[in-house]
């Protein structure tokens, strides 16, 4: 997963936006349009944004509302319009910050930090011999990183978060995938016999996640 991805149509400021992370030791992908950096982020993810809200395609609002749909990643919008309603908007609607054109690099960069600071300051979940490293998107099992998709990480987070406690198949499905999405309800179930097969030591006989038949699923 990418550290950062920059969506900005101005190509000069893009590139030197890009070479200044990169120089602070982030992995950083770029876009110029929305449409490429929808296909980008719901390809690859990312563990920050800097979006742009005027582009060409998708506007920089449609990308923060369909990230918002599926996941918390942080999110700084860029703008060069200045009134106080496209801030308050893109506040409302799930930004994590918004910075004004024209911006001064290292101010852009201190946000970013700060937001990661805050990340991996609480970016842990760990029972037994399973740690959920949210900083960096990892399963550890025994100390050892696990193969594991996006999306098993996001489903085996969402069942840790809310240990002990029965989550309905619907909830769990709308909130990892969307409740507008276009797979199908048995993808969940794969899912959870995947992550089974990688975390249980017999997935046939789990103590981990457990299935509440009728309902859906628990963390114990």
């Amino acid at each position: 997963m990418t550290d950062i991805l920059v969506v900005e149509d101005n190509a000069e400021l893009r590139e030197v936006l890009v070479d200044f992370l990169r120089n602070e030791g982030y992995t950083v992908s770029s876009a110029g349009d929305g449409d490429k950096a929808l296909a980008l982020y719901e390809k690859y993810g990312a563990r920050l944004l800097v979006l742009d809200i005027m582009l060409p395609g998708a506007s920089g609002m449609r990308i923060l509302d369909k990230v918002r749909e599926k996941s918390n990643t942080p999110v700084i919008m860029v703008s060069a319009k200045l009134g106080k309603d496209d801030k308050l908007q893109a506040l409302i609607s799930g930004a994590d910050d918004y910075i004004e054109k024209p911006y001064d690099i290292d101010i852009l960069i201190a946000k970013i930090k700060g937001i990661f600071k805050r990340r991996l300051a609480v970016d842990e979940l760990s029972d037994d011999n399973i740690t959920l490293d949210i900083a960096h998107e990892q399963i550890l099992k025994d100390g050892e990183v696990v193969d594991a998709t996006t999306k098993e990480f996001e489903l085996l987070k969402l069942l840790m978060e809310n240990k002990g406690q029965t989550l309905l198949k619907n909830y769990i499905f709308s909130t990892i995938w969307g409740s507008d999405s276009e797979s199908e309800a048995q993808t969940l179930t794969v899912h959870i016999r995947w992550l089974r097969e990688k975390l249980e030591d017999d997935p046939k006989n789990p103590k981990k996640i457990i299935t509440v038949w009728g309902k859906g699923y628990r963390y114990e």
